[in-house]
């Protein structure tokens, strides 16, 4: 009976085992060697692969390795069979980790970058493929371990002085002086609250703001160069609501929402790159009480039609983490630091109290990303707010006041009677996001209620 199709964690975070069902008669056998969505349902990464290689070996006892490129890979077997080798090269506790095992064409293997990859043929006429999200260069240096390294201690079944293996192979250095991989370097594109918190998250990143790249051109964001860039993380956004109701801010919003948004996936999407994006409670309605991932999408306003328009985009990239908020509050201008100021004077605001939601502090969204990344969770759409009770403006202009000691006083209006007549975008009575997602996946955000003269 043919073997269903399974995938087994190794011993090597993010290796991957797959035992692969194979259909033979008379006639040979046949197999799904990649098969998207079946085997990312079983949580295979969607690791966009764009280039398949085949080595071809004519000899038993062909050894090849060990190499760490910086792409994932899915390896099989389409003729013969192999003793393969992998070892964990990514800096950390787990550096030298060794899986080992024989794999026909019923198994494979998805190998992430970093871990170095290595085989040995066993039958006579084998023939090796790669699955690799990357296109190979040959100006690529990439990490590497010898084969005979004592301190792995490889069991070859074939005795490696008695083995066929290329002069390069053999000066490969041994473990204890072989260079960890290097993960690539992190793009972050704006230079508003988010921007600055990702930044303080990710010192070595390098910041790219409106004076290096207009998101207004879409041309210009199409056609940047991102270079080895292995996280690309979009901060850029057109935020100003109520002017987006108007001719001039309509366009603005949409070009730089939805029309530059598209034009950085077209720019992507030939690299092995992770994009990382945020969306706003905006592109919900507002009329469920709490909003989860999978809420429809019925923005009322342009801001959030053109913030929607392009979470669509993005989500069709395949390598992606969109990342909805809400109510965002970090370093500059903001409603906390507003309310603050007005306390400061003495000033007693009319703030809304219909509008219910929770603040994202910008210190919890980049925390958020830095986990989900480095975990490499599974792609995809995740609320992130801070944790905590359901609040509205009004409640939280109250506490600021409270916390300042001033004379002043808040007091409570409807969104109808504090706007009047002035034009103005309307918005969702109900921006609670549902945090049960991102929880899961290992990250609990912070409840920062109380701390309004942050």
């Amino acid at each position: 009976m043919t073997a269903e199709l399974s995938i087994e964690q190794t011993a090597i975070d993010g290796l991957l085992a797959l035992t692969l069902p194979v259909h033979g008669d008379a006639r040979g056998w046949f197999k799904e060697n990649w098969q998207r969505a079946k085997m990312t349902a079983l949580g295979l990464p969607d690791f966009g692969p764009v280039q398949n290689n085949v080595s071809f070996n004519t000899d038993s006892g062909t050894t090849r390795g060990l190499h760490a490129e910086p792409w994932d890979k899915l390896v099989s077997v389409a003729t013969g069979r192999v003793f393969g080798a992998w070892v964990e090269l990514r800096e950390g506790d787990g550096f030298g980790t060794l899986v080992t095992r024989e794999l026909g064409p019923g198994e494979s293997m998805f190998v992430p970058r970093g871990v170095a990859n290595g085989f040995q043929t066993l039958e006579p006429n084998t023939a090796y493929s790669y699955l690799v999200n990357d296109h190979w260069r040959p100006d690529l240096t990439y990490s590497m371990v010898n084969l005979a390294d004592p301190e792995l201690a490889v069991p070859w079944p074939v005795p490696l002085e008695q083995a066929t293996v290329s002069d390069k192979d053999r000066q490969h250095p041994l473990l204890a002086d072989a260079v960890p991989f290097a993960e690539g370097r992190i793009a972050i594109l704006g230079g508003g609250q988010v921007a600055k918190a990702l930044q303080k998250v990710y010192p070595e990143a390098r910041l790219i703001g409106r004076a290096e790249l207009d998101f207004a051109d879409a041309a210009a964001v199409e056609s940047f160069d991102f270079g080895d860039f292995s996280t690309v993380i979009n901060a850029v956004a057109m935020t100003k609501v109520d002017a987006a109701e108007t001719d001039e801010g309509r366009r603005e919003a949409w070009q730089v929402n939805a029309t530059s948004v598209a034009a950085l996936v077209r720019n992507l999407a030939g690299t092995p790159a992770t994009l990382v994006h945020f969306s706003s409670d905006y592109v919900h309605d507002g009329s469920d009480e709490v909003s989860d991932e999978d809420s429809p999408i019925a923005p009322l306003g342009v801001y959030g039609q053109s913030k929607a328009a392009g979470d669509l985009v993005v989500s069709c990239f395949p390598r992606h983490y969109l990342i909805r908020t809400s109510w965002v509050i970090g370093e500059g201008h903001n409603f906390i630091a507003t309310m603050r100021s007005l306390a400061e004077r003495g000033i007693s605001p009319s703030v809304v109290s219909d509008q219910h939601g929770r603040l994202s502090h910008t210190d919890n969204i980049a925390a958020a990303v830095a986990h989900l990344l480095s975990v490499k969770a599974p792609y995809g759409t995740y609320n992130v707010t801070d944790s905590g009770p359901a609040t509205t403006w009004a409640e939280i202009a109250s506490q600021v006041f409270d916390a300042s000691g001033a004379a002043g006083v808040v007091t409570p209006v409807s969104t109808a009677d504090y706007f009047g007549d002035k034009p103005h975008a309307p918005r969702p009575t109900h921006s609670v996001l549902s945090l049960d997602k991102i929880i899961a996946t290992g990250y609990q955000p912070t409840d920062q209620t109380g701390q309004q003269n942050r």
